[in-house]
């Protein structure tokens, strides 16, 4: 392994504790990187520091040994139930890594206590083991940290603990962000003591970031580390010695490139990236079936309770696939990751930095390979442009093994194959139509059949997205898909008495009006009534004209009559207009006859 050198440990200018120098040589690191060699020694200065370098540049450490440092010196000893320190980190996967680093450490400094607050696990749980253990470390998610504050009923009074804090870290803050942690770390920076150090660490600096360190820094020093031998004007963010390829194909060709490739590299460490959590479970569950002799996990978002588990074990594999989503995507420190597949490019240009990332951490080489469709290819150049992010072609295989009928035929076999895939096509569409550069990624240009037939769909699904739209290159299986049944038993069984409690809906049912759907039915109602007034006003206007025709036309010719006799209306053009209703000199006496002197009344 080769490293990123900025001089030994030996060389800071505040010398470090034996402790710390005895865990960095078990941990094999005899020399700094450019970001802990910049950091370190302002943080042990009281500095607050806000630290943007390239991702898996060694940033944990450059805040890890400062943290040591700062409550090693401290003149009061911690007690059980002080916190010294805290580090907040937007995943729970990053979370159990920092801590696993941290106690490589602390296993030197049996006077410090950590405790691990993510969520995943019970709450209750997290405050017996703060009241037995205490914790004068804690590494935690914003959600879970937030939680703690709250729990002063069940005997953990978190902002009393809180007020002997010194550090204070954001780790992988623009994620932080990203994610909507916004409100919790400002309620979380409420709790804790104005009187701290504070270090934020991040891969890019946005400008919510940049509102974070206006907020919770005071006065900070920005440090900036570029890797070595890139100019100072540029922006690069990915490592120098990471490979960056791209391969164009149809998206019906996709899925059999992808597994021709890793068939290949079988005895290599791959992260496989898809846009959502349905095409996770999807095409994990499709490679699980046709890359053999392989273990794959899969991870994403909505897993609640597995997901600590699955993380440590693929991080103790040799080789293997994780297909996952962007939760694995930021900071993640996975061994000797050698290939990082992005079978859907991601949401943001930086977003596909962080993946890329997760290989050729630490001076260690690696590859990256996104998979793109013809219309998207100038993504290419955009990254280039936006991320200083060079890509080098890599031609798709010819002719591979087509393995979509295999997948169809899974389908078929089981339901639960079936409704993966719809749910995977529908969710990948949906967030097509979100991407940021939508410019290059239009849905309006996106071939749905091909799509379609890339994810071995039987049939098109229902979606307004497809609604009126004609797909004559898709060709749907003849059968009934309502036919498909489960292969797990008990979901069959419970499929089926669905389907026969909605037969007998059905049946009683029939002749009966039905409401129109989706419309509330006090809209409904209203608009009933309204029909109605419409309808007897018109009834009522009908009969008026009938019955008091006679009457209407005396009133008219008596209004005529006044307007002559007040000096409105001239004898001649009274008389004029008596004509052109074809009346005559004998109804001009009967009306003068009238009694219509009267006033208007």
């Amino acid at each position: 392994m080769e490293h990123v050198t900025e001089g030994a440990w030996e060389t800071l200018p505040v010398p470090l504790h034996p402790g710390v120098l005895a865990a960095l040589r078990e941990l094999d690191f005899p020399r700094m990187t450019p970001v802990q060699s910049a950091t370190i020694p302002l943080f042990m200065k009281n500095k607050d520091v806000a630290a943007e370098a390239v991702t898996g540049s060694g940033k944990t450490l450059a805040f890890v040994i400062p943290i040591l440092q700062i409550l090693l010196r401290r003149e009061e000893k911690l007690k059980k139930m002080q916190v010294g320190a805290i580090i907040i980190t937007p995943t729970r996967e990053l979370a159990i890594q920092i801590s696993e680093v941290l106690l490589h450490f602390s296993k030197h400094f049996p006077q410090f206590s950590q405790i691990l607050l993510i969520g995943g696990r019970n709450p209750g749980e997290d405050v017996e083991r703060f009241k037995e253990q205490g914790g004068n470390i804690i590494v935690a998610t914003p959600g879970r940290l937030e939680d703690m504050f709250r729990r002063k009923a069940e005997g953990l009074d978190l902002a009393n603990c809180v007020k002997s804090l010194d550090v204070l870290v954001l780790d992988e803050a623009d994620r932080l962000l990203d994610m909507g942690f916004e409100a919790s770390i400002n309620t979380i920076l409420e709790f804790l003591p104005k009187q701290r150090r504070t270090g934020l660490f991040s891969a890019t600096q946005t400008q919510e970031v940049e509102n974070l360190v206006r907020a919770g820094l005071r006065n900070p020093v920005r440090i900036s580390v570029k890797e070595k031998g890139v100019a100072a004007t540029s922006t690069q963010k990915t490592p120098s010695r990471l490979e960056n390829y791209y391969m164009v194909c149809k998206a019906d060709e996709k899925f059999n490139q992808l597994v021709h490739f890793l068939r290949n590299h079988k005895e290599e460490k791959h992260l496989v990236f898809f846009s959502t959590c349905a095409c996770v479970e999807y095409y994990g569950k499709a490679l699980e079936a046709l890359v053999k002799n392989v273990k794959i996990l899969c991870i994403h978002g909505k897993m609640k309770y597995k997901r600590n588990k699955i993380f440590m074990e693929f991080r103790k594999l040799q080789s293997g696939i994780l297909v996952c989503t962007d939760v694995m995507a930021r900071g993640i420190d996975i061994p000797e990751v050698n290939w990082v597949l992005q079978y859907d490019p991601p949401s943001n240009a930086s977003a596909f930095v962080h993946r890329c990332g997760r290989t050729a951490r630490i001076g260690r080489a690696g590859s990256a390979l996104v998979f793109l469709l013809p219309m998207e290819e100038s993504y290419v150049n955009f990254l280039s442009i936006n991320q200083k992010c060079p890509l080098q072609e890599m031609k798709p295989q010819k002719n591979p093994a087509d393995l979509l009928p295999q997948l169809k035929s899974m389908a078929l076999a089981d339901r639960a194959v079936f409704e993966k895939g719809m749910k995977a096509f529908v969710s990948c569409v949906q967030a097509y139509a979100k991407h940021e550069c939508n410019l290059i990624f239009r849905l309006k240009d996106l071939d749905f059949a091909s799509l379609a037939r890339g994810f071995a769909l039987l049939r098109m699904p229902r979606m307004p997205e497809l609604k009126g739209k004609q797909f004559p290159d898709f060709v749907p299986v003849t059968i009934d898909t309502d036919t498909i049944a489960f292969k797990d038993k008990n979901r069959e069984k419970q499929r089926q008495k669905f389907l026969e409690q909605q037969r007998k809906e059905k049946k009683e049912n029939e002749g009966r009006k039905k409401f129109i759907k989706n419309k509330a039915w006090s809209k409904q109602k209203a608009k009933k009534e309204k029909k109605k007034k419409m309808t007897e006003k018109r009834k009522r206007e009908e009969d008026f004209d009938i019955e008091d025709e006679d009457m209407q036309e005396l009133l008219n010719d008596t209004r005529l009559l006044k307007k002559l006799k007040k000096g409105k209306m001239s004898e001649e053009e009274f008389e004029k207009r008596l004509l052109a209703h074809g009346k005559g000199k004998a109804h001009l006496e009967h009306l003068g006859s009238s009694d219509l002197d009267g006033d208007d009344s």
